[in-house]
């Protein structure tokens, strides 16, 4: 008997460990609706032929839901902009940051319906703005008030994600909106551009961009899937940056683009054209992974915690950012 429980508990073990095992294989990828060229390998099943892991990738409409579902561990890779990932790293969640999915540049935009009556930030005052709260958006739009010394309690900002904002902004319930692709080029065939994310970079020096993030615990455990899903993620890169002219609406490339993102085709060109991609290099570089990520999420949390959105800001984010993935990648 003896015997025979030893051998159960033997077998269980190991069926526990084959379990283990076959768990590791699989991940759950958070993405929300930016227009990037990544949505095509997606598309492509490029990550799982190459891996073969079973990827299962998650539709989330904000930075903040991403960021909710790392911390619950219902996602294990997830896509946010650089103030809710500030934000998750100042709330003390164990996730790093090991690629930026792209600079914001102008890929992001205070839009102002037309007749609004709004041609500067200070006509904003009384006015409804919407955007999602906790989004690299949310952070310019008060940094560019602050900026043009506008009082944001003058303005009636409300919390609304993309599919919101766009179906408020259809109903004329909002006055104006700072938001990306595809619901930004929708507001635009009926709004002004008041100002861009890149703009409001060259006047603070206070950039915005999106990344992709990890868990920790999935990370020490999948070194060599990272490594591969950096890959990927450069190749895809790299093909959008040397063939632009063939990233028609026609083509298959953007059509994944706009099928994940909820774009229309014949938009994805010029939605991609506004944003900057940097390549497995400059990921690396000071600027980016090396040193100026850490220092952007600083500045970042900084000043949303000066708005009361946040209420830590830690001493150092370098341990939130990770750039072993790019340099494996780039041997």
């Amino acid at each position: 008997m003896k015997k025979f429980l030893t051998t159960l508990a033997i077998s269980a073990t190991l069926l526990i460990a084959a379990n283990a095992q076959a768990q590791s294989k699989e991940v759950v990828i958070a993405y929300q609706d930016m227009v990037v060229p990544w949505r095509y390998a997606q598309d492509a099943q490029a990550l799982e032929k190459k891996t073969g892991y079973k990827v299962t990738f998650r539709k989330l409409a904000s930075g903040a839901d991403v960021i909710r579902a790392l911390a619950s561990g219902s996602v294990q890779i997830g896509e946010a902009g650089s103030a809710p990932i500030a934000s998750g790293l100042s709330q003390g969640l164990d996730i790093q940051l090991f690629w930026i999915l792209d600079n914001i540049n102008d890929a992001e935009a205070l839009v102002v319906r037309n007749g609004s009556g709004v041609n500067s930030l200070a006509d904003l005052k009384g006015k409804r703005l919407a955007v999602p709260f906790v989004s690299t958006s949310h952070f310019h739009t008060l940094l560019a008030l602050e900026n043009a010394k506008v009082d944001p309690r003058g303005v009636k900002i409300v919390n609304l994600r993309p599919p919101e904002i766009a179906a408020a902004w259809e109903r004329g319930d909002i006055d104006a909106t700072f938001i990306w692709d595809p619901v930004l080029a929708k507001v635009k065939k009926s709004g002004q551009v008041l100002i861009t994310s890149g703009q409001i970079a060259q006047q603070t020096g206070k950039a915005t961009f999106d990344g992709i993030v990890v868990s920790k615990v999935f990370a020490q455990q999948n070194d060599a899937f990272l490594t591969e899903l950096v890959k990927v993620l450069a190749e895809t890169d790299d093909n959008y940056r040397k063939n632009k002219a063939a990233w028609t609406a026609d083509s298959p490339q953007v059509k994944a683009v706009a099928k994940w993102s909820g774009a229309e085709a014949s938009e994805v060109p010029a939605s991609l054209a506004l944003y900057e991609f940097p390549t497995l290099q400059q990921q690396a570089s000071p600027a980016w992974l090396g040193g100026g990520a850490a220092k952007s999420l600083a500045a970042t949390a900084a000043f949303l915690k000066g708005q009361g959105t946040i209420q830590n800001v830690l001493p150092d984010y370098s341990a939130g950012v990770n750039a072993t993935w790019v340099r494996k990648a780039a041997q």
